[in-house]
């Protein structure tokens, strides 16, 4: 059974967008064998200025609904809460994204 995974990335290589401040999310598919990329999604930034609009928050959070988690360099409380809230994990990780999905492939999967 494969899973979507979201990745904020300003580059499509690396994890290194804070959740709040993404205008893009990189989607993926995720199995046991492997993964493949779908799309890339835009979202409208939500934090600036320490503070975040929580309607286009919710906005890019619907905007995520179909993926089981999110990997983000940052992610505040209220944004971590609002996921998890929706059934969305969160992990902090600045990795390389193929870094990345290989050890959410193990955690996932039970794989070594």
């Amino acid at each position: 059974m494969s899973i979507r995974i979201a990745a904020a990335t300003t580059d499509g290589k690396i994890i290194n967008e804070h959740f709040g401040r993404a205008s893009a999310f990189y989607i993926v598919e995720l199995d046991e064998s492997g993964y493949r990329f779908m799309e890339k999604r835009e979202t409208a930034p939500v934090c600036g200025g320490g503070s975040h609009d929580d309607g286009a928050m919710a906005k890019n959070i619907a905007l995520l609904d179909d993926c089981r988690a999110v990997l983000v360099s940052r992610a505040g409380p209220g944004a971590k809460r609002a996921l998890e809230l929706q059934g969305i994990s969160v992990f902090e990780i600045g990795l390389p994204i193929d870094e990345a999905l290989d050890k959410l492939r193990a955690y996932y999967y039970k794989m070594r």
